[in-house]
C-alpha cells in the first residue's frame, strides 16, 4: 500500500459541506486506508493499493463533486515524492515569515512537462526557486509584507496551467509529510 496526499483546491473550512470530518468521509467512502487530515485546508492524507495518480485524482474528485459539490482540483502526490521534495532543501538558509513566506504550487498530473520557467514573472515580491520535476511542483519565495506584491506571479500561474493548482506554503508540505509517516 502507498501512502498519497491529496492536496484539495479551493477548500474553505467555513463552509460546512467542507469540513475535515466530511473530507474524510468521502475518502473513506472511497475504500482508502489510514485516512486522516492535515490542517483544515483541503490536505487528506491516505493509503491506497493503486498506483496510478491520475485515476485517483479523477476518483477523489468526482466524490468529491458528487457528495459534498466540491468542484475545485484534486492533486495528489506519493509520500516518495514529498519526501524527496523535503529531502532536497530547495530554501536552503532561509525561514518562512512575512516577508519570506516559502511557497509550494503543486501542478496537476498531466501538466505539460516544461514548466516555462522563463516566462515566469520575477520581481519585486517573488524570487523564483525552481521547479522539482519529480514533484510537479513550483518553489518560490513570495514577500507578503506588502498587500499585492505576489499577485503577478500567482496570476501567471493561473493563466498558465489554469486552475488546476494548489499551493501551499513550505510548513504545510512539512506537515503534510510529517503525518504521511505517522
Amino acid at each position: 500500500m502507498t501512502r498519497y496526499a491529496a492536496l484539495l483546491r479551493g477548500i474553505a473550512p467555513s463552509n460546512p459541506n467542507m469540513t475535515n470530518d466530511k473530507l474524510r468521509a468521502v475518502f473513506e467512502g472511497l475504500g482508502f486506508a489510514k485516512v486522516s487530515s492535515v490542517l483544515a485546508s483541503g490536505n487528506i492524507v491516505f493509503g491506497a493499493d493503486e498506483s496510478d495518480v491520475v485515476v485517483l485524482e479523477n476518483r477523489i474528485q468526482q466524490a468529491l463533486h458528487a457528495e459534498l459539490g466540491i468542484g475545485g482540483a484534486t492533486i495528489v502526490r506519493s509520500h516518495a515524492e514529498l519526501r524527496a521534495l523535503l529531502d532536497s532543501d530547495p530554501f536552503p538558509g532561509l525561514t518562512h515569515a512575512r516577508s519570506t513566506y516559502l511557497t509550494a504550487t503543486f501542478l496537476k498530473d498531466g501538466a505539460r512537462s516544461d514548466p516555462g520557467m522563463q516566462s515566469a514573472p520575477e520581481g519585486p515580491g517573488t524570487h523564483i526557486v525552481g521547479y522539482d520535476p519529480v514533484a510537479r511542483v513550483f518553489l518560490a519565495v513570495i514577500d507578503n509584507s506588502e498587500q499585492g506584491k505576489a499577485s503577478s506571479f500567482m496570476g501567471w500561474l493561473e493563466r498558465t496551467y489554469g486552475k488546476d493548482i494548489t499551493t501551499r506554503t513550505w510548513l504545510t508540505v512539512q506537515r503534510i509529510v510529517a503525518r504521511l509517516e505517522l
